[in-house]
């Protein structure tokens, strides 16, 4: 619940802010730049299931070829009230897992298979219980909505450079506030990713809190992501292994790449040891 009035507050700011920049901007380059962004994460929403297995040359496993995750999969799709998904394993020895879909009804589940050697089935039933909650909690519906509204800032933004760069800096009567334009182009935008990863962090807590209630395991998703933190910051890439795409990283239960958030508002995952306490105080 705290999770999703967070959500829901972060949202509304993202909202707001919009609604600031309108005031600065007019309602005409706002028109067709959420015309724009909708439209390019509408797509994104409809086929992100195609567009992220295909990235990571996943493969569509059957019961008879992955008996062990078919059944937990089954069993915790069933306690959590959900259609089976598809089930699908990337083959990189990177540890990790994430799951995709625009609804439950078209969900698929996918698991590193450096995910399968290092896992006890305990701790892989909280990895999936947590991707099923996703599932459940409709956090792509969530992303799609944050991502449009951060898109229009976005765009909006990048025209006022250009603008700026062919038609002088102007607001919506035609004056030169050098104030306004740099919250614009610059301020604005930055706010809008920090709101929005912040909504993807406050997604991964609300994640973990569902997924354990469906394993009722919270100890083995606190163990599985202790180990997939070490896993992630020990790995190195081998040959035949699927690169991790900084766009997609969020999708993973932890980031699969390593070092270079410079500081916490700028991570797209919160931080490994908040969220293995907060399971342990389940």
């Amino acid at each position: 619940m705290q999770n999703m009035l967070k959500t829901t507050v972060l949202l509304a700011a993202l909202t707001g802010l919009l609604v600031i920049i309108g005031s600065y901007w007019g309602t005409g380059g706002m028109v067709i730049a959420f015309a724009f962004a909708l439209l390019m994460n509408f797509g994104t929403y409809w086929y992100s299931d195609k567009i992220v297995l295909k990235m990571y040359h996943a493969k569509e496993v059957t019961e008879a070829e992955a008996p062990q995750i078919y059944r937990v999969v089954r069993n915790l799709a069933h306690v959590a009230g959900l259609p089976m998904p598809r089930v699908y394993i990337v083959q990189t020895s990177m540890p990790n897992a994430f799951a995709t879909g625009r609804n439950p009804e078209h969900a698929a589940v996918a698991v590193t298979t450096g995910i399968l050697n290092i896992l006890t089935e305990d701790e892989l039933e909280g990895v999936l219980a947590h991707e099923l909650a996703h599932v459940k909690n409709r956090d792509t519906l969530i992303s799609a909505v944050a991502a449009t509204i951060a898109g229009v800032i976005t765009m909006v933004a990048i025209w006022a450079r250009w603008a700026a760069i062919f038609g002088g800096i102007g607001g919506r009567d035609g004056d030169n506030n050098i104030v306004g334009f740099i919250a614009l182009a610059i301020i604005a935008p930055l706010a809008a990713t920090i709101i929005r990863l912040a909504i993807s962090r406050s997604r991964e807590f609300a994640a973990d809190a569902e997924g354990a209630r469906i394993s009722h395991k919270p100890w083995a998703l606190a163990n599985a992501l202790s180990k997939l933190e070490s896993g992630s910051a020990n790995y190195r890439e081998r040959p035949s292994d699927v690169k991790a795409s900084e766009s997609t990283a969020h999708m993973f239960i932890v980031n699969p790449l390593k070092g270079s958030a410079l500081m916490n508002l700028f991570r797209t995952h919160p931080s490994t040891e908040e969220r293995i306490n907060r399971l342990n105080q389940m």
